[in-house]
């Protein structure tokens, strides 16, 4: 849908070498408003030159922050917290405008990447290594943990705020320095906030860097990010797809690459689960920000003694919420990104009831807002029965065997997250271990999480995990021998 103006565009724009700066040829591009479809902000539309600048700014500063004590780095990182808290109801105001993203999300969103950057302050005390045993008599071994270098950072728009922070909070803290490209959808809330906060909270000029690119104009700044010897590694959030091709060209230069990819969720619920609990959870886990997260459930497995209660239940609960204005408080749920992703989603409903599926609960739109949909009878041929649609439709199934709903679970090329309900925690548990998932949560929703967990995902949903554990993707493993007596050599 689309309303008149109600106020100017805000020019933003980018940074580089500590210095906040348009586009070389002082192009811009338009960034949008989801629900209202009026313009935002504008942005530097930028190209393959600034991008080096980025690049040629973070590698000058690695040496001197590198070498930064972990005292010091820990004060900046603190200093940014409170920052972004102080900021907090301007940003969630941010969030609804550029991404649709209505307050509860929102204000998490705020609330985790607080606590990110918290936690990340005391990463600089953890990658020193270890004393390493030698055969060798009078041989001193140590493993030391060293920063690579520039990283390359490209954040999504969907977790806008949470995940632009995860991308450059985890490298940045190990020593390195990071040049920043979010995504074209959400160029402010998903890298220069990341910008500003950084910026403010005092962190030396080239240690982060952020450059924007028009829609459809990602590929010189991609060439130079993946070409350039002084990128040493890259970070990624998105889809399957791109993180595949990504990680094809990093290969192709032997770098690393950090990926978190799509996720098609199951959600079990076992006979024995509370009823009322188990439609709460999957009402929250199915459509919360409009099923536009990775970690939203995508079908609901439901044991067939409890199947037509939870089914009456939780579609009369998908069918009372309408989505909205995200900057109402009042609305719980708003549009989906652009008019691509809205097409995306009610293609996939048509197709699945081309084949014989049932909605029994929404199935429309309305401009860019699509009613939270549930649909049954859903046949495996159908492409939504095991691929992610990026949207507010969830498919609830039956199963009559637990090891029925393993193979239901598994059925699919995705493995991020599932969720087992069951009052028996202990055999919940036995069968999470059976889902091919990276995250399993018993009686919790597929989503969620905390800055501190080993979040990631198996198979198409991707490699490496986040938090403290992303140390070990962002440093190298040095070894130095100390020989405290002459070596005998046989030459």
């Amino acid at each position: 849908m689309t309303n008149p103006p109600t106020s100017t565009p805000r020019t933003f724009r980018q940074l580089i070498a500590g210095e906040w700066v348009g586009a070389d040829d002082g192009r811009t591009f338009d960034d949008f408003s989801p629900f209202s479809g009026e313009v935002f902000a504008r942005i530097p539309a930028s190209g393959a030159a600034e991008t080096q600048r980025a690049i040629d700014a973070a590698h000058r500063a690695f040496p001197a922050w590198a070498a930064l004590g972990a005292r010091a780095r820990q004060a900046l990182f603190l200093k940014a917290a409170d920052i972004l808290e102080r900021r907090a109801d301007e940003i969630v105001l941010l969030m609804a405008q550029e991404t649709g993203s209505a307050a509860p999300f929102s204000r998490f969103q705020v609330q985790w990447a607080t606590g990110l950057l918290r936690q990340a302050a005391g990463y600089p005390y953890l990658p020193g290594g270890e004393i390493v045993s030698s055969d060798t008599p009078g041989v001193f071994a140590m493993a030391l943990r060293k920063p690579l270098g520039v990283i390359a950072g490209i954040s999504p728009w969907n977790g806008s705020l949470a995940l632009g922070f995860r991308t450059i909070v985890a490298p940045l803290a190990c020593g390195n320095t990071v040049v920043l490209k979010p995504s074209e959808e959400a160029p402010v809330c998903a890298g220069l906030l990341m910008g500003e906060i950084i910026s403010e909270a005092g962190f030396p000029p080239g240690v982060l860097n952020v450059v924007t690119h028009a829609p459809g104009q990602v590929g010189p700044v991609a060439d130079r990010l993946f070409e350039s010897r002084e990128v040493r590694a890259y970070n990624f959030t998105g889809s399957s797809s791109t993180g595949a091709a990504l990680a094809a060209r990093a290969g192709q230069k032997l770098k690393r690459i950090a990926l978190e990819l799509g996720g098609y969720n199951p959600m079990i619920v076992l006979a024995d689960a509370e009823l009322d609990y188990a439609v709460d959870t999957a009402v929250f886990a199915a459509f919360f920000h409009q099923g536009q997260i990775c970690m939203n459930t995508r079908k609901v497995l439901v044991a067939r003694p409890l199947y037509e209660a939870f089914l009456e239940r939780f579609v009369a609960r998908a069918a009372a919420i309408r989505p909205g204005d995200p900057s109402d408080p009042r609305n719980r749920i708003g549009p989906l990104i652009n008019e691509r992703a809205v097409a995306a989603v009610m293609a996939g409903i048509e197709q699945a009831v081309g084949k014989g599926a049932r909605v029994l609960a929404g199935g429309r739109s309305q401009g860019r807002c699509v009613e939270p949909t549930v649909l049954v009878d859903v046949p495996p041929e159908a492409p939504i029965s095991c691929e992610e649609v990026f949207g507010p439709v969830v498919i609830v199934e039956p199963f009559d065997s637990e090891q029925e709903a393993v193979d239901k679970a598994n059925a699919t090329a995705y493995g991020l997250s599932a969720s087992v309900m069951s009052a028996d925690v202990w055999k919940a548990v036995t069968l999470g271990g059976q889902l091919q998932s990276g995250m399993v949560n018993v009686n919790g929703p597929t989503m969620g999480g905390e800055p501190q967990i080993p979040f990631g995902g198996v198979k198409d949903s991707g490699w490496a995990r986040f938090g403290r554990w992303a140390i070990d993707m962002f440093t190298d493993l040095n070894l130095v021998t100390v020989s405290q007596n002459k070596r005998q050599y046989p030459l």
